[in-house]
């Protein structure tokens, strides 16, 4: 049996596509996991291929033990959202995530035209710890032990998420819901 996502979708998630899509795909991920680095163009291409149909939901899960900088990512990418900038930063770090050291994370602000007083105000906010706790504490409940995971429409996915495989998944599930309706 499957695991369930035990926070479900809220407005104060960070998501892309209609509130309306049949389908809501969910990440539970790590900015310097190479796992979701590889997946990061993935989950574009679905995007693209599913337009109007898929909602994507992207969570914080940073793996601290094994990626030391993750932690530092997730809360640049959080306070970047305080700027309306979330998706913008989120996408920057994935495609650097060979170096998210503080020096980098600054110069991605940088490029970005991020505040920097915003910025470091943001980061200074107990709120932005609480809110990336409970995306951690609601991944734990919902059974997340690595990055990439992803749910799919509540219920975790643990196919195979390369494109192909991944797509046509999501394509059967959109018949289905389409069938419902």
């Amino acid at each position: 049996m499957s695991a369930h996502l035990k926070n479900p979708v809220s407005p104060q998630d960070h998501s892309q596509g209609p509130d309306s899509a049949p389908l809501t795909l969910v990440e539970y991920g790590d900015y310097q996991c190479p796992h979701c680095g590889r997946a990061f163009p993935i989950v574009k291409r679905l995007q693209k291929a599913l337009g109007k149909d898929l909602k994507f939901v992207f969570r914080n899960f940073p793996l601290t033990q094994a990626h030391p900088d993750a932690l530092n990512a997730a809360k640049v990418a959080e306070a970047a959202a305080k700027q309306g900038k979330f998706w913008e930063m989120h996408d920057a770090l994935f495609e650097n995530q060979d170096d998210l050291s503080v020096e980098a994370l600054t110069n991605l602000s940088v490029k970005l035209k991020l505040n920097g007083e915003a910025l470091e105000e943001a980061l200074g906010d107990p709120g932005l710890e609480e809110r990336l706790e409970k995306e951690i504490e609601g991944g734990v409940r919902s059974g997340v032990n690595g990055t990439p995971t992803f749910f799919l429409n509540g219920s975790r996915y643990d196919g195979d998420w390369s494109y192909g495989p991944f797509l046509g998944f999501l394509e059967e599930a959109l018949k289905a819901a389409k069938a419902r309706s």
